[in-house]
């Protein structure tokens, strides 16, 4: 079993944590070391009625995250403007200098 985490653009997103079987995951982030997906991706890869089978079964899953062991991967869902910090679908891209400074935040002016 693996761990996904499911972030989405509402503001009121939860960041869930869902378990799904291996082979599951492997359907959702087919790649070596993959571990990021975007939601209109996969419907493009699979399509429509193959990504509903999948995620319905997700939403039966949902975790409790005190008690999980690890995030495996993540699903983006409305938020294709993300994708520009992930190149390769992996976590580790936000690790290259050039991707944080597309996403640079200043805090201050926010305060």
């Amino acid at each position: 079993m693996k761990n996904i985490q499911i972030i989405d653009g509402a503001l009121n997103c939860s960041f869930s944590v869902y378990s799904v079987s291996d082979k599951i995951f492997k359907k959702i982030f087919p790649r070596p070391e993959q571990d990021i997906e975007f939601l209109e991706d996969l419907i493009q890869r699979i399509g429509e009625q193959k990504t509903s089978e999948l995620i319905r079964h997700t939403w039966n899953s949902r975790q409790h995250k005190i008690q999980i062991n690890g995030i495996h991967g993540t699903l983006f869902i409305d938020m294709v403007s993300r994708k520009v910090f992930y190149p390769n679908k992996r976590e580790a891209d936000l690790d290259d200098p050039k991707l944080q400074k597309k996403g640079k935040v200043n805090f201050t002016t926010r305060l």
